[in-house]
């Protein structure tokens, strides 16, 4: 067994424990942190795998997951926030007459 395999598999387990704080985490946002921890073990998971088959192209396909997850993350946290994904990032919200 190579030290990639194991790896590859010390990855998934750590996942694994991410996915047990995703369900049982007390707040929200320790859920979204932990989906995002997930999503960065994917993007790791991604290039050990590629780099296991000499798949060198799967590190740009782990480069786009990985700016989707951040986008993702942020998206979700400024929805937990403010309570809407409309306007800008100040936060600040324009009072009716």
């Amino acid at each position: 067994m190579s030290i990639f395999a194991v790896t590859a598999i010390a990855i998934l387990v750590s996942a694994a424990m991410a996915l047990g704080r995703a369900i049982l985490g007390p707040t929200s946002y320790d859920r979204i942190l932990a989906v995002n921890a997930i999503g960065t073990k994917t993007v790791l998971l991604i290039a050990v795998l590629g780099f296991m088959n000499g798949r060198p192209d799967f590190l740009d396909l782990a480069l786009v997951y990985s700016l989707v997850n951040f986008v993702g993350t942020l998206a979700v946290l400024k929805y937990f926030k403010f309570g809407t994904l409309r306007g800008g990032l100040s936060g600040t919200r324009k009072r009716g007459n």
